[in-house]
């Protein structure tokens, strides 16, 4: 990637809405060759979609817990058991596989405590090889992105 590359994610990250012609013309680039970055970038897999960011409280799921997940087997054939089941549980925002004292970090939103409450015992300690958990309520969402920031300087030196 380069220059105009970051550039172009930068901009398609802050407002992935833009117009072709808008685009184009903060990058310094025709349409033609803007369209073809874009796709070259989609097709390698570096813009893996669009999407619309929406409220999680107009969306009845601000409520959030975070829940460490120690299992009983680690084996490959165990986590992706684990990991293919995480996939199918809407109210599991992320699930990340952690090196110490427990195996997987899991964001979880929901409505409120009383609907966690309800997706613990009915999903989530029903995971293969879930052992313990321990449950962390979110206070204040001070920070939340779930996108990467892209650089806007150029490649490396």
């Amino acid at each position: 990637m380069d220059r105009i590359d970051l550039r172009i994610l930068a901009e398609l990250q802050a407002n992935a809405r833009l117009s072709l012609v808008e685009l184009s013309r903060r990058v310094g680039l025709t349409k033609t060759p803007c369209a073809e970055r874009i796709r070259r970038l989609e097709k390698a897999g570096v813009i893996r979609g669009y999407h619309a960011d929406l409220d999680p409280e107009a969306m009845d799921a601000g409520h959030i817990v975070i829940v460490q997940v120690l299992l009983t087997s680690t084996t490959a054939h165990d986590l992706r058991r684990f990991n293919e089941a995480v996939m199918r549980i809407a109210e599991i925002q992320s699930c990340h596989m952690i090196a110490g004292d427990f195996d997987y970090l899991l964001k979880v939103r929901t409505r409120d405590i009383h609907e966690y409450r309800r997706v613990m015992g009915e999903k989530i300690s029903e995971l293969p090889c879930v052992k313990q958990t321990h449950t962390y309520v979110v206070m204040e969402n001070v920070k939340d992105e779930s996108g990467v920031p892209v650089p806007v300087r150029g490649p490396g030196p």
